[in-house]
């Protein structure tokens, strides 16, 4: 396979940007103004760190916070520009978050506390409209604040989602533009997020960009993964003072604080109407937001579209009317359970459209379920017979779903008929893949979808978007909205990493953006599936294509327990399967397998969790328990409370590696209660789960 080399410049500077003096990208000038601009901001952060904060109000009356509501008086552009402001401190409801924004008119500067302790040190926001950079000499108008405190149902690490954060809306002038802009602040008690929105005439067509930082502290160990197969690739763990300037990541990027105190994620929220947020490393510990003309063209996207259409892409698309950028977010939590069972993603999703959705995530062509797909461990040829016969079998493990290659949608409108409804009485609904090439016009989108639901067809899988501009952007909601007025889920593949939309379309009820079961070339797939939980996941749903028994390069250094553990910690709306139903089947471990659900009541993180090294996960679905336990690491023995169990007796089922070989499982049973202590004992890779009923 070919392979293409990347000239990457060794500092971030004006030789590796689009644009002109303005700040195409961070050209040298702008360095020399970010150099300055920290020390200065060094100084006013120390001065503003004892400044009060203004009463919080209902929502209904915002409080506004500046020289009484009006412009500072006018003398000149300078002095206006440099007129410091109160620095703006944001804190979360439980006071356990703050984003604090600098009091610096010349270059804004923020930072995220989590406690006493620091998670992004002071980081420059460099937000551009049209080259011109709004976040750098900005006169201080006012400052809105109020609060949201809602809960909703979500398909996901537990049944109901809490959004309860504190608001401050900014509103700046920039001095040199004369654009007026706000800057909009929400701090939850596990995170912090912010966006800017740009007013704008209705037919008015402007081009963003932005340069913002994350600078994480010295010390932190980082979790990521480059750009060369977009999001599908695996993870680097590397210390923030080692990555080298022009190192590409994906996010969402997760990194552990120094000195055990905690943990921080940068990700994204509620991407539409923009171009999807990569980061590139300055060499400094900083992460600076790359949009998607900037990021490097990536081995899959010029392998299927060439690099002509790469070059077409590779510059800043344009945004009519009001600009508002999707949200930046910082996660941060004293332990992994805080950081999984963070809800600030979807929090920053509006919900459905009752009109599309009137019952919303429990609408009940939505319905979450396992799934089964014919592609990666065999299983006879892609007749209509063979297709037939492996939605029985998913059937008889209670799968909900069928994914099928494009094979299926040639058949005939007879073939679907009859296809669905064998599957029906199986209790099995058909998903039917598509190149999303095939779906770019509304024409195409109402052929596919429309002939899809006429058969019975319950949704589909579209592929090799590979690429975050904003037009592939644009195609998702398209394709989601269409999907919606037909009753159709989907599944995208060869995509970039969700953003929390699940809360907005709960038809799209995963993406792939992962280097899944697909990849021969996972070497460490016990690493790898260690890691995945604690990053990947964070962002949204993943089509990982879980569990495999009789494939060896696939499962590599991972058992057959691991799988299984795998498959009970990678949660997913559709939960995939990439094992053939029969060896799923015919596995000493198919009645605890049966029993694992694709989404959950309730998730505990335990302590002992390392990220790349362990995983365990106590999961609960009505009064059933599940524990579910990965490991990366050689032989060990565990010792785990089981003090998350409810009170009363519980009926335990455990799986269990084999010893004598890692292509085996041995099954026991007996009483357990939350009083006890489970000894669990791990091969090399290796892994556990167990059931525990009332």
């Amino acid at each position: 396979m070919k392979k293409f080399t990347r000239i990457v410049p060794s500092t971030v500077s004006s030789t590796n940007v689009r644009g002109g003096p303005h700040g195409g990208g961070p050209s040298k000038y702008v360095h020399k103004i970010t150099t300055l601009g920290l020390a200065a901001i060094a100084l006013t952060l120390g001065a503003a760190s004892g400044h009060g904060q203004t009463p919080k109000a209902p929502p209904a009356q915002p409080k506004a916070e500046g020289r009484s509501g009006q412009q500072p008086r006018s003398t000149s552009r300078r002095t206006q520009r440099v007129v410091p402001f109160p620095a703006v401190e944001v804190a979360s409801p439980g006071g356990t978050v703050k984003f604090i924004l600098a009091s610096n008119a010349e270059r804004l500067t923020w930072t995220v506390k989590l406690g006493d302790t620091t998670v992004i040190e002071p980081s420059l926001l460099k937000f551009l409209v049209d080259g011109y950079d709004l976040a750098s000499g900005v006169i201080f108008q006012r400052t809105d604040r109020s609060e949201i405190n809602e809960t909703y149902p979500w398909h996901g690490v537990h049944r109901t989602a809490t959004n309860r954060a504190s608001v401050a809306v900014i509103t700046f002038t920039n001095d040199l533009a004369m654009q007026p802009f706000t800057l909009e602040v929400r701090a939850f008690d596990d995170g912090v997020a912010y966006r800017f929105v740009v007013p704008g005439a209705e037919n008015e067509a402007r081009t963003p960009d932005e340069f913002s930082e994350f600078r994480v502290p010295s010390g932190a160990t980082q979790w990521f993964h480059d750009l060369e197969g977009h999001y599908e690739a695996e993870y680097k763990q590397v210390r923030s003072d080692d990555v080298k300037p022009g190192q590409w990541g994906a996010t969402p990027l997760t990194f552990e604080l120094p000195g055990g105190a905690g943990y921080g994620v940068i990700a994204e929220a509620n991407l539409v109407n923009y171009s999807g947020m990569a980061l590139e490393s300055d060499g400094r510990r900083g992460w600076v937001i790359g949009l998607g003309h900037r990021q490097p063209v990536n081995y899959p996207y010029e392998l299927r579209y060439g690099r002509a259409e790469a070059k077409r892409l590779g510059r800043p698309a344009a945004v009519t009317g009001q600009i508002t950028t999707p949200w930046r977010v910082v996660i941060a939590g004293r332990d992994l359970n805080a950081v999984v069972n963070s809800d600030i993603v979807p929090n920053l999703c509006p919900p459905a459209d009752p009109k599309l959705f009137p019952e919303g995530m429990s609408t009940p062509w939505c319905t979450p379920g396992l799934t089964v797909w014919k592609y990666v461990d065999g299983g006879g040829a892609n007749s209509l017979e063979v297709m037939q016969e492996f939605s029985r079998l998913g059937g008889q493990l209670g799968a909900k779903y069928h994914i099928l290659e494009g094979f299926a949608y040639g058949w005939s409108d007879e073939q679907i008929k009859e296809y669905v409804e064998y599957s029906r009485q199986q209790g099995v609904r058909l998903v039917f893949w598509r190149h999303s090439r095939d779906l770019r016009t509304p024409e195409a989108r109402e052929q596919f979808f429309s002939r899809l639901h006429r058969l019975g067809v319950a949704g589909a899988k579209i592929d090799f978007f590979d690429h975050e501009a904003r037009e592939n952007v644009d195609l998702y909601v398209a394709l989601n909205r269409k999907a919606a007025e037909y009753q159709c889920v989907v599944d995208y593949h060869g995509a970039n990493k969700p953003t929390g939309l699940l809360r907005t379309w709960p038809n799209e009820m995963l993406r792939e953006a992962v280097r899944g079961m697909e990849s021969r070339g996972v070497r460490q797939r016990a690493r790898h599936e260690t890691i995945l939980p604690f990053t990947r996941y964070l962002a949204g749903p993943c089509d990982y294509t879980t569990m495999i028994f009789d494939s060896p390069e696939r499962r590599a250094d991972s058992t057959w327990a691991h799988q299984i553990a795998a498959l009970a910690t990678l949660q997913s709306p559709m939960l995939t399967i990439a094992a053939h139903p029969r060896t799923v089947l015919e596995n000493p471990a198919v009645d605890v397998i049966k029993s694992i659900r694709p989404v959950w009541d309730e998730t505990i993180v335990l302590p002992e969790s390392r990220i790349g090294e362990l995983s365990i996960f106590a999961r609960r679905s009505g009064d059933r328990w599940m524990l579910a336990v990965m490991s990366a690491k050689l032989g060990t023995t565990l010792r785990v409370p089981l003090a998350f169990l409810g009170a009363g007796d519980y009926q335990a089922t455990y799986v269990r590696d084999d010893k004598a070989r890692p292509d085996a499982v041995s099954v026991d049973s007996g009483p357990a209660k939350r009083d006890d202590t489970l000894t669990i004992e791990l091969a090399a890779g290796g892994g556990f789960i167990g059931r525990f009923s009332k």
